[in-house]
Order: C-alpha cells, then sequence, then structure tokens
C-alpha cells in the first residue's frame, strides 16, 4: 500500500493552507477534527448539517488537508486517523487557523465551530 504524503512543518505554506480552507466543506471537516483532536473514521465527517459528502469527494478533501499540512492520517486497519496538527501550524503561522475558522463560524452564525482567542 502507497504511504501518505505528510509536508514537514517547515514546507507547510499559507497559499496550501488558504486552498485547502477556501473550500466550504473541507473548512467544516478541518473545524471538526480540529476541536475533536482526532477523528478515527473518515465516515465520521460525511455529513455536513443536512449535507451528505460522496466517499469519493470525502476522500479528497482529506487528501487536501492532508497534503496542506493541516492533519495527519494514519491507517488503521480500513479506516483512516485523522488528527488536526493546529499546534504546529499555530506554532508557525500565529492566528492564521483560529482567524478562517472563526470568519466560516461567523457567517454560519455558529459559536461552537469557534477557535479560541490565543492568550
Amino acid at each position: 500500500m502507497r504511504s501518505l504524503f505528510h509536508p514537514a512543518i517547515e514546507d507547510v505554506r499559507p497559499d496550501a493552507i488558504l486552498h485547502a480552507l477556501s473550500d466550504p466543506n473541507r473548512a467544516a471537516i478541518f473545524a471538526q477534527i480540529m476541536r475533536a483532536g482526532c477523528v478515527d473514521a473518515c465516515s465520521a465527517l460525511a455529513t455536513l448539517g443536512d449535507r451528505v459528502i460522496p466517499k469519493s469527494s470525502l476522500s479528497t478533501h482529506f487528501k487536501v488537508l492532508r497534503e496542506a499540512g493541516l492533519i495527519r492520517s494514519a491507517r488503521n486497519g480500513v479506516e483512516m486517523r485523522n488528527e488536526a496538527r493546529f499546534a504546529e501550524v499555530e506554532a508557525r503561522f500565529p492566528g492564521l487557523l483560529g482567524a478562517i475558522v472563526n470568519a466560516y463560524a461567523s457567517d454560519a452564525g455558529c459559536d461552537a465551530m469557534r477557535v479560541p482567542a490565543a492568550e
């Protein structure tokens, strides 16, 4: 089985992050993973509000998030375990992820999605 690409934190670029989170579905998926810290099954994120994301689209979304350096994925049997790389990315680009996720939360009127401000 082919290994998954995960960029080193030094290779993560802001334009890749902006591209990955420019899609509202990917931003919502990332926000859910970020809040949970880790998600053991990709299929747990297949439903966003009243929308169901097809498995093929979900795989593409995870690949874009992973290759942008936003998540780390590991095979766990037939499922993928995904964890947010929020702390690493936040250390490299302070405030970037919070600003993007909070902007989506404001547009959606969803305070539960917000990232707390750094102290």
